[in-house]
């Protein structure tokens, strides 16, 4: 990461931004955001302000106005260059403008253009968005709201940067000269059961007793250090819903917001024989960032670990929790990358070993963030026979090109599946959603105090699923209905996770009311199905968010379609256009104008500019050693507006380059200090421990009182492997989910030895040990 580009405001030189307020109303599994930004010109010429900010990357901007004095003006959506051209047109004639685009090459980053305000002026600009809440391990819905803009890194040579790439203007979020103020409105169709954040929030307020609407707010003095996250919980979640909503009055029927638009929440529930019998085959490809960023610590709490030693730790953990007879490789990556083998390697104590001390000397000494390239080599590499390739992608998605990211994996999603992980506050979550969207996987953010092991766990029991083949999704209406989808094919299903679809009814139907839709596929050769019935008539006052994010939906696979043709054909970029401008939802190829047509005179000079800082985090003790000139430079390069502005003035602020040495010799395995990890960094690849002093020292035990107690006709690695079980049930149970395909594999191995005294030995090692862990909780 780099925070010495861009501008950055002069020392005195007032700020335009004052303060920013969100309200945000859930509904089940939707949330509406909207958030209003107070700007005021303190100086004595009419100015222009720049600020650059972050988004989900699933959220879908819907409405947009600004406020001076008493007049309030709606923005419309245009096509973006008219939008561009009608903005310039107003400044120069002295009206003011406020100007709101997406950035051209990420999805979830946008410039907001004040133009024109007067000395003394204050303006006030709200923007709404749609966003679905995304389902976490435990069940919770997670809506975050970005609050940090980190840099992305653009590669060098990369031709998607000279268009409208976003200037950045970054301060210590300490000293953000504007405040945040958050409140939310939550209601569900089942009870709420808590709602968590990772900053101070004011006790949550049930208004009803059946507990299915509440309000809760961020408590005052927001630091600007991190994302603003929210956790919700309901009961019965997993419940599949269907929420059909009514169309726009004013819209034509036949359109999209002229009909009813239907969402179905599907959680479908894998037979409990299939679910038991995970997988042993694959090629895993664990492809993790070498950035410089990944110095950078975790969180900003003590004790923090920095991003590649979390990194480090989890790589241990899933190279022991491998299955055998699977095949793995490692790719780091930053500037350029590296491979740990030449190709994947079938998985063995060898090369489990090989590939563990290369994790121990791997360190974030590989420059920028470039993810391109080492997918390119990955996918140039033939898949091998009968084990299907799982992508695992560690990064803090600090990447400029992300729509070009997501095409690549898209254009080879046939050959894989893709699990995506966002280390650290200001991931891009249209990068990490993104790729584990179009590679039919699963994304994970680690933010704030969250381990990084338990959610990796999650996702290596997903890729250890037998893969869901033939989904196939029927609809029953009655016949004067047609329904139209929206959202692409489901193409895959989890266990335990949701799958939202969208689709359009058009027509009405005279009598019956009622309609459903039947999921089918097939798992581990069984055929499963799914069927939800739901009411057609239409929810009322639900905000139009149904029809907004299903809009969302098909503009975001219209934009796929259209890069693919490279713009040969315009028919998809019309299609985005058309239905932009008709559902009030932003795109790539659209932008919001508001023009106040005031009084206001031609303008006479310069018009001053000004760039709102974005709050970046203060990462001290970073290193940037590595990162070359022209890598500082990256992709800070001015928007087409800027361009067309008169030279602005850039200046640099100091950054303190941290004292972290990548030369430095790399540890050694002593230091792992934390006794779980101690315990699996012994185990073999086929599953068992040996009996040494290593094994005693984790156990808190000499070499003979753990040798001592075993029973006379165990061989000594039975007896180690189900004393580092017993240990592990006994000491460990609130880590789990760390632990439990090594524990598995642990007992695979047990059973193949076809040992008779296998309850003595739990027995004795209960005794050793002093803990009660059954047999039978063992799986043995």
């Amino acid at each position: 990461m780099v925070n010495c580009c861009g501008l950055v405001t002069v020392k005195n030189e007032p700020v335009p931004l004052k303060s920013i307020a969100v309200e945000v109303s859930v509904q089940g599994h939707v949330a509406t955001v909207s958030s209003t930004l107070q700007y005021e010109n303190q100086e004595q010429s009419p100015l222009e302000a720049i600020f650059v900010f972050p988004l989900p990357g699933e959220a879908a901007v819907c409405r947009f106005s600004a406020k001076i004095g008493q007049t309030e003006v709606v923005a419309e959506v245009q096509e973006k260059q008219k939008a561009q051209e009608q903005y310039d047109d107003a400044l120069s004639s002295g009206q003011q403008a406020f100007l709101l685009e997406e950035s051209d090459e990420s999805p979830d980053v946008f410039k907001l253009s004040v133009g024109s305000l007067p000395p003394g002026e204050k303006a006030s600009v709200s923007l709404d968005y749609v966003t679905e809440l995304a389902v976490q391990a435990d069940d919770g819905l997670r809506l975050c709201l970005p609050a940090v803009l980190n840099p992305r890194y653009q590669p060098q040579g990369s031709d998607s940067g000279s268009g409208g790439s976003a200037q950045v203007s970054s301060v210590p979020a300490g000293s953000v000269p504007y405040s945040l103020s958050l409140s939310a409105h939550v209601s569900s169709p089942h009870p709420i059961s808590r709602v968590e954040s990772n900053c101070p929030l004011d006790p949550l307020n049930y208004l009803n007793t059946e507990k299915t609407q509440a309000t809760v707010s961020l408590a005052a003095g927001h630091q600007f250090d991190r994302d603003v996250e929210l956790l919700l919980y309901y009961q019965d979640t997993h419940q599949p819903t269907a929420i059909v909503e009514a169309a726009q009055a004013s819209a034509k029927p036949g359109s999209l917001m002229g009909d009813p638009v239907v969402m179905l929440s599907l959680y479908p529930e894998f037979p409990k024989d299939v679910m038991s019998s995970m997988t042993s085959h694959g090629e895993f490809l664990f492809v993790v960032d070498r950035s410089g960023s990944m110095e950078c610590p975790m969180h900003l709490g003590s004790g923090s670990l920095d991003r590649i030693s979390s990194a480090r730790e989890t790589l241990l953990l899933l190279l022991k929790s491998l299955p055998m007879g699977c095949y793995f490789n490692i790719i780091g990556f930053g500037s350029s990358y590296e491979s740990f083998f030449p190709k994947s390697v079938e998985y063995s104590q060898k090369t489990m070993d090989e590939a563990l001390q290369k994790v121990k000397e791997m360190r974030a000494d590989l420059g920028g963030t470039e993810i391109l390239q080492p997918l390119k080599h990955i996918y140039s590499q033939p898949c091998l026979p009968d084990q299907p390739r799982q992508l695992f992608l560690f990064t803090d998605g600090e990447v400029g090109n992300t729509k070009e990211v997501l095409d690549l994996v898209k254009t080879n999603a046939g050959s894989h599946r893709c699990f995506s992980f966002g280390i650290g506050e200001g991931a891009s979550t249209a990068l990490i959603s993104g790729v584990a969207k179009q590679a039919r996987g699963h994304a994970q953010f680690i933010t704030g105090q969250d381990r990084m092991q338990p959610k990796v766990m999650q996702s290596l029991r997903f890729a250890l699923q037998p893969a869901v083949v033939d989904i196939s999704v029927k609809w029953n209406v009655p016949k004067e209905v047609s329904v139209t989808l929206l959202s692409p094919p489901i193409r895959v299903v989890f266990q335990g996770q949701r799958a939202l679809l969208y689709a359009q009814l058009t027509g009405e139907s005279s009598g019956d009311t009622e309609g459903s839709v039947t999921v089918k596929y097939s798992l581990a050769k069984q055929p499963v199905e799914n069927q939800l019935s739901f009411s057609l008539k239409p929810a009322e006052d639900t905000g139009m968010a149904v029809h907004r994010l299903g809009a969302r939906t098909l503009i975001q696979s219209l934009e796929v379609e259209e890069r693919e043709q490279d713009g040969e054909k315009e028919g998809a970029k019309e299609k985005v256009i058309e239905l932009s401008v008709q559902s009030g939802v932003s795109s790539a190829f659209t932008a919001f104008i508001a023009v106040h047509k005031g009084d206001g005179e031609a303008l006479q000079g310069q018009l001053l500019r000004r760039h709102v800082p974005t709050p970046m985090l203060n990462l001290r003790g970073c290193s940037l050693t590595g990162f070359s000139s022209s890598v500082l430079e990256r992709d800070m390069k001015l928007s087409e507006l800027d361009d067309r502005a008169d030279q602005l003035v850039c200046s640099a602020s100091e950054f303190v380059v941290g004292t972290k040495n990548f030369d430095s010799p790399a540890p050694t395995s002593k230091p792992v200090r934390d006794p779980l990890l101690q315990l699996i960094s012994l185990q073999k690849a086929s599953g068992s421990w040996v009996l040494e002093a290593a094994l005693a020292e984790v156990l808190v035990k000499t070499e003979e009182e753990v040798s001592k107690p075993k029973p006379a006709q165990v061989d000594q690695e039975v007896w180690a492997t189900v004393l580092a079980l017993v240990w592990l049930y006994g000491f460990k149970m609130e880590a789990q989910e760390e632990w439990q395909f090594l524990a598995m594999k642990a007992v695979s191995w047990i059973q193949a030895q076809k040992v008779a005294s296998v309850s003595e030995c739990v027995q004795a090692g209960n005794t050793l040990l002093g803990c009660q862990v059954q047999k039978d909780t063992l799986g043995l």
